[in-house]
């Protein structure tokens, strides 16, 4: 099955795509089937919360994202600034309203969490329950229950909905074996693979377009991130470094004496907006949002072959589809979710994504991006996911610039051979999976293990 990069890349809020923008997009599916359904008006409600998202919810903005999605907000739309007042809002007591006509008390305080409880079928479980007094008929049953999975990267599955049909698609691959046969046997790049792909549901405007919004969003989170100073919430008064270094540097230019720092900075600025509950694109997930606009920025300031308008736009264009490929198939044949993958199914897979994607870009063949794309997922395999105090800061925001870092080597090491080599990435994400199934659960987003719980918090 072949993802979408318009699935892939999505916009949303921090700190986090499966804590956050997955558990938003849920509340507002409940209250849609709600609103659809023979109950009435909604006079109570339940919102229970199992495994990663129970454990880590409370750092991550899972509970204030419930309550934005139930009042139906979207992640793509919804203002920064208006989510955390509105939450704050309702805490202090103001009506949750789930539609014109229904408003209840409900806070953050009233969602149940179930920390020793892992959910039926994903780590990231949440089941909803509405009750009403007024039915609209003598058939209605007391309540509508309904739950969902968070899969990672604001990926949201329905317990008991039909799976989603992938639509046809000129060149299917399930495995990058077969992704580099269709690219020998058709002379295509690997992004000219996910183009025709991408363009044989939507028009070639369409899908460009949308690319370079999603680039668009991905520079301005840089922008903004090294521009804003001062402390993340949630206490560990953890202060933002992106600005300082941004100003030490930048008068510097494309010396590439600073070319790393460059990296360093453009990925630890998206995530200190991330960990703000600010605007950020998964790639492919938020807490692993830094690494692909790094190495992107990175490369339109130091590879001199990109060009300048039409040329810049098209290898924008060429960079996400490579790394879209690359996601597809770490999510097809493992996960993207650090709550079932530890962090080297966020951090790791978005270092390989980046790491084929300027390959790409630098003129590699098919076999050398997937040579980088292996690369990269050898070396983080093992990541777990243990922040401290469940908050998207330490030691995320670091390890996106470290990730960042690695992809730029891994496309330098496989240009420097031709493709041939003894690991496949078929093998490693394989290997990704395995480790990800032996991993103890508590080194796999639940800040139960690890960082979690050797940092002493201020």
């Amino acid at each position: 099955m072949v993802t979408s990069v318009f699935d892939l890349f999505s916009v949303g809020i921090g700190p986090s795509s499966s804590h956050t923008v997955g558990p938003m997009k849920a509340g507002s599916m409940f209250v849609d089937e709600v609103k659809n359904s023979d109950l009435g008006t909604v006079s109570r409600l339940e919102v229970d919360l199992y495994g990663s998202l129970a454990a880590t919810g409370r750092g991550h903005g899972t509970l204030g994202a419930v309550l934005l999605g139930l009042e139906g907000n979207a992640p793509d739309t919804i203002d920064p600034d208006y989510a955390r007042s509105r939450v704050a809002e309702i805490d202090a007591g103001s009506p949750l309203r789930l539609g014109p006509d229904c408003e209840l008390r409900f806070t953050t305080a009233d969602i149940s969490l179930h920390m020793r409880d892992a959910g039926t079928r994903h780590p990231n479980t949440l089941r909803f329950t509405a009750h009403s007094d007024t039915p609209h008929s003598d058939t209605a049953q007391p309540g509508h229950t309904a739950t969902y999975y968070s899969v990672g990267g604001g990926f949201v599955e329905r317990d008991g909905a039909p799976a989603s049909q992938t639509p046809s698609v000129p060149w299917p691959f399930a495995t990058a074996g077969e992704l580099l046969d269709i690219c020998v046997r058709e002379g295509l790049a690997i992004s000219d693979v996910m183009w025709q792909n991408e363009c044989a549901t939507r028009s070639p405007d369409h899908v460009q377009r949308y690319l370079l919004e999603v680039w668009n969003v991905m520079s301005e989170s840089i922008r903004h991130g090294f521009h804003t100073r001062g402390r993340l919430p949630g206490g560990l008064g953890v202060e933002r470094r992106a600005p300082s270094l941004y100003e030490r540097i930048r008068l510097i230019g494309t010396d590439h004496s600073v070319s790393m720092d460059w990296l360093n900075a453009a990925a630890m600025a998206v995530n200190e907006e991330n960990a703000d509950g600010g605007r950020v694109v998964t790639a492919p997930t938020n807490g692993a949002a830094g690494v692909i606009p790094a190495v992107l920025n990175w490369a339109l300031r130091f590879v001199p072959t990109v060009g300048a308008g039409d040329e810049r736009d098209d290898a924008i264009v060429r960079f996400l589809l490579t790394s879209g490929a690359i996601a597809s198939l770490v999510k097809g044949r493992a996960s993207i979710s650090g709550a079932e993958m530890g962090c080297q199914g966020e951090v790791g897979s978005a270092c390989s994504m980046a790491a084929a994607a300027l390959t790409e870009m630098l003129g590699g063949t098919p076999a050398q991006v997937e040579n980088a794309a292996e690369i990269a997922i050898e070396h983080n395999l093992g990541l777990t996911c243990d922040p401290v105090s469940g908050l998207v800061q330490i030691p995320c925001i670091e390890r996106n610039a470290v990730a960042a870092v690695k992809a730029v080597n891994a496309a330098k090491i496989a240009m420097h051979g031709d493709g041939t080599h003894r690991v496949t990435l078929d093998q490693a994400i394989e290997t990704m999976r395995q480790t990800g199934v032996d991993m103890l659960s508590k080194y796999k987003e639940t800040s139960l293990g690890g960082l979690a719980v050797n940092v002493t918090e201020c």
